[in-house]
């Protein structure tokens, strides 16, 4: 008896020290690995990571120190600068479970933004609402609005031919930001909703204003107090957390707060609408009609609850027009510093416009879209170059291990394959960083350069992440962007639009531009952070000739 209980003592004491040894083993591992030294025990690294041109910090990182970056957040805290293109596959695609989730606080920002939607929502609740919306989102579904997104640019055209033919010389300087992102906001506001907001047409609506350079006012150039008090809400219970920021009278919070609360009377009224209609059997194919009506299931876990839709719908409303309206924009941007690259995309739309009207049709199809090589690969370029949202920001809720794509050698000289990750890890994965991996994407990663998707072996696969052209700007796995095809199409069809009316060239601030970092990337000028997002372009006709 006093033998066994001797064994017992012995085994229960080796597993004690054993599970402490690799405790303290990975613990060591982690503290190892290269990363910037931190100057303040309140704010970390988080402002070279958060207050720099978007992605400046996130290349200069991972030519320094790597794929892999420990740095320190507010008090001290360890974090993870992740552009290891296995350990961004594992984290977005390959652990099960929702192994890795949102930040406390984070999934507060988005809920201030957009409410208890899916881009909430974590687990359980998110992977409910994402089966729902899934159906709302195909290819065939996103194909079939091609004629809605170049009703939408043209609408921009008819407006922009007005003003330059009141002009002596024929051409003006537009503020390209401004005029898309309300363009884009009827283009969802039809494809989603089959809704009119009359934005391209009536600058001052509601809704249109409340969005009106909403990341920058809320996002961007954050001071060091408003890093820190990020950070500390990681500590704050939920409930408290969302009361205080119900309450919160800081002009950033306000700004969110009150996007949310027009979007969510104009979403409500929509709602209302959907499902009268469907009742009526008048229901039609928009994304939100496809949602009302497969919410009408008898299963209650198969259905979103009033709060949720009108979630959903903000969620498109934001995400919908903003993103791919910053993504045209900086597509704009590079083709005005690239003139031959603009001409011969503009010889690509003439010759498929040629083709399309000899067949008798007035509009190019989307096979028309799918011939056009170089547009195709011009807007990949731009989604890896210009990717529309920055971080994302995961922490592990239980054990991990990374594998790695390059193996870390520590500062103690350890050279590691894989990378332990304990429950409670957090990492900040890097959209710029792991987009512009040279490994992947060719030496030249860090160049603007559509060709590169022309030639096969010039990119190279390596891992399979995300849903398009192995890029991470759209996520990956079971958070991917539902969205992506209606973006891709969407951003396919105003640059055939545009380029085929108006020729665009630079303006004297096209210097000053700054890629702002405002949890996307946003374009404004420097010292000129008050007026939003800007990018002036001259822009006039566009020859109706042969384009060599």
């Amino acid at each position: 008896m006093e033998t066994s209980t001797s064994i017992i003592v012995f085994g229960s004491v080796f597993a004690v020290v054993y599970v402490f040894y690799k405790s303290m083993k990975r613990r060591s591992v982690l503290h190892n690995i290269p990363g910037p030294t931190s100057k303040s025990f309140l704010l970390g690294n988080m402002g070279e990571l958060l207050q720099n041109q978007a992605g400046l910090t996130d290349f200069s990182w991972q030519e320094t120190y790597g794929d892999v970056v420990k740095f320190k957040a507010s008090f001290g805290i360890d974090r993870f600068f992740i552009s290891d293109p296995k350990a961004f596959q594992h984290i977005l695609q390959q652990a099960p479970n929702y192994r890795w989730g949102k930040f406390h606080e984070r999934k507060e920002i988005s809920r201030m933004a957009t409410g208890k939607g899916i881009l909430w929502a974590d687990g359980d609740v998110h992977k409910r609402q994402r089966k729902i919306m899934h159906p709302g989102f195909g290819a065939p579904e996103a194909k079939r609005f091609l004629p809605v997104f170049l009703s939408c640019a043209a609408s921009i055209s008819r407006r922009w031919s007005d003003i330059l033919s009141s002009e002596k010389d024929q051409s003006h300087v537009f503020n390209i930001p401004e005029w898309i992102s309300q363009a884009t906001l009827d283009a969802i506001g039809q494809a989603a909703f089959d809704y009119n907001f009359g934005a391209s047409d009536n600058h001052d609506t509601e809704l249109g204003k409340v969005y009106r350079n909403m990341m920058t006012k809320a996002f961007a150039s954050p001071s060091n107090t408003a890093l820190v008090a990020l950070e500390f809400l990681q500590f704050i219970p939920t409930f408290m957390l969302e009361f205080l920021n119900n309450n919160n009278p800081s002009a950033r919070v306000s700004t969110l707060r009150n996007v949310s609360s027009v979007a969510n009377a104009v979403a409500k009224e929509l709602l209302t609408a959907k499902s009268a209609a469907l009742l009526d059997g008048k229901g039609k194919r928009d994304i939100m009609s496809l949602l009302v009506k497969a919410n009408a299931c008898e299963d209650p876990n198969s259905r979103l609850t009033e709060e949720e839709m009108v979630s959903q719908m903000q969620s498109l409303l934001l995400a919908g027009h903003e993103s791919t309206s910053n993504s045209i924009a900086f597509l704009l941007y590079e083709l005005v510093r690239n003139l031959d690259l603009q001409s011969k995309l503009r010889a690509e739309i003439r010759a498929a416009e040629k083709v399309a009207s000899s067949r008798g049709d007035a509009e190019l199809n989307i096979r028309d879209l799918e011939g056009m090589s170089l547009l195709s690969a011009t807007i990949k370029e731009t989604l890896r170059f210009h990717p529309v949202l920055l971080h994302m920001f995961r922490v592990a809720h239980e054990d991990d291990v990374l594998p790695l794509s390059t193996p870390i050698t520590t500062k103690n000289g350890e050279v590691i394959t894989e990378l332990p990750m304990s429950k409670g890890s957090k990492v900040v994965l890097s959209i710029p960083a792991y987009n512009r991996h040279k490994e992947t994407f060719g030496e030249d990663a860090h160049l603007f350069n559509p060709y590169r998707w022309l030639e096969p072996s010039h990119v190279q696969k390596g891992v399979s992440l995300g849903p398009f052209a192995n890029l991470a700007t759209f996520s990956g796995g079971n958070r991917s962007c539902l969205g992506w095809r209606f973006a891709v199409i969407e951003m396919q069809a105003f640059a055939v639009e545009l380029l085929s009316n108006f020729e665009f060239n630079t303006t004297s601030k096209i210097e000053k531009i700054r890629r702002e970092a405002a949890l996307g990337m946003v374009l404004t000028i420097e010292g000129e952070l008050e007026k939003g997002a800007q990018l002036p372009l001259r822009v006039s006709f566009a020859s109706k000739g042969e384009d060599n």
